[in-house]
């Protein structure tokens, strides 16, 4: 995962979390976006951003999966 900045849009998105929410997120974090968390390199507002957006690529990939395997089983 190559880490960057958050876009605005995620940055927006993450400060209209609830405290909870934004700590949920935050207990999903892995690899080098925790580390970067812990080595106070991200703020914990940019580490939720960061994981909304790699989230939301993911179940976009899921998506285009299942949309393929569906696409197969009809055939």
């Amino acid at each position: 995962m190559a880490l960057k900045t958050p876009s605005e849009r995620y940055i927006e998105q993450a400060k209209r979390l609830s405290k909870s929410d934004a700590e949920r997120i935050l207990s999903r974090l892995r690899g080098k976006l925790m580390r970067r968390l812990e080595d106070e390199k991200l703020i914990p507002l940019e580490a939720v951003a960061l994981q909304l957006e790699l989230e939301d690529k993911q179940l976009q990939e899921w998506r285009e999966r299942m949309a393929e395997l569906r696409a197969q089983n009809q055939e």
